[in-house]
């Protein structure tokens, strides 16, 4: 029988991905062969028939070699990454969707039925598509300044069949006073985080939807006051880095949001700010 058995093509994957000190290198491991083979992590445990062989076995150790070597992020070697009930297409022209981003979808689902919702820097239309798939009444639009990002988007509608409009825009700048909610996930990233950030970060996700000043507060200041002009919006929810929370309520307050909560991940963290102003 040619061809190498799955299961020590994964040991050795793993080991090698774990030598360049990536977090989780057996699920790395696992989800890069799996897409190779065409085929769910759950046979590659269940069918011990399972054989690396032709040109996947040129195909994995590309794939090994780009998540060891370059730390390239999993979820753009395989071209797709799960969120919610969804599966996206990703690339570079945006960011890896997050765990942790969901909650702004959670934030969303609470709105009145039929409210217009805008997703602002929505990158590949993650949250928007995500909002709209679970709440059809709910007018939802997504924007973004990135031109790559929102063509990205695009095609996650089209290819998913999910019915959100694009607009290409800077934060807020020429969108009409039409929304009665506004969620964002900016860039919050200090600069002075750079250093410390993994090399699948630093290396391959776009730096403009990332990073944001010294404080990281570069994008979400002018965003909250932009929202405070806005004599529609009643509900913002905006992403937020960690330490954070409390100054974003704060700019959410003196921009008019009487009041504000937060939503915490799964580490703890006030993941999530919404500002509620009095009539919503």
């Amino acid at each position: 029988m040619s061809g190498t058995a799955a299961r020590e093509a994964l040991e050795g994957a793993q080991t090698a991905i774990a030598a360049a000190g990536c977090e989780t290198p057996r699920l790395d491991a696992e989800i890069l062969l799996a897409h190779v083979l065409g085929v769910s992590r759950e046979q590659l445990v269940t069918d011990t028939s399972l054989r690396v062989q032709g040109p996947a076995v040129r195909a994995y150790q590309n794939a090994v070699r780009r998540r060891a070597v370059e730390r390239e992020p999993v979820a753009y070697i395989t071209g797709r990454r799960a969120f919610r009930n969804l599966e996206l297409a990703v690339d570079r022209r945006a960011l890896v969707p997050r765990p942790e981003t969901e909650l702004l979808v959670e934030a969303g689902l609470s709105l009145p039925p039929g409210a217009a919702v805008l997703d602002v820097c929505t990158g590949s239309g993650a949250v928007a598509l995500a909002l709209k798939q679970e709440r059809d009444d709910l007018e939802v639009w997504g924007s973004d300044i990135s031109e790559p990002a929102l063509d990205l988007a695009r095609e996650n509608g089209a290819r998913l069949g999910i019915e959100v409009r694009w607009l290409h825009a800077d934060l807020l700048d020429g969108i009409p006073d039409d929304f009665d909610a506004v969620l964002a996930n900016p860039p919050y990233v200090a600069d002075s985080e750079r250093p410390s950030l993994a090399p699948e970060i630093v290396r391959h996700e776009p730096a403009g939807a990332l990073f944001a000043g010294p404080e990281g507060l570069a994008v979400i200041a002018p965003l909250a006051r932009g929202l405070g002009a806005r004599e529609r919006v009643a509900t913002a929810a905006i992403e937020v880095g960690e330490g954070q929370a409390e100054t974003v309520s704060r700019l959410l307050r003196d921009a008019g949001f009487g009041a504000t909560s937060f939503l915490v991940d799964l580490g703890g963290i006030k993941r999530v700010v919404i500002g509620r102003k009095g009539r919503g």
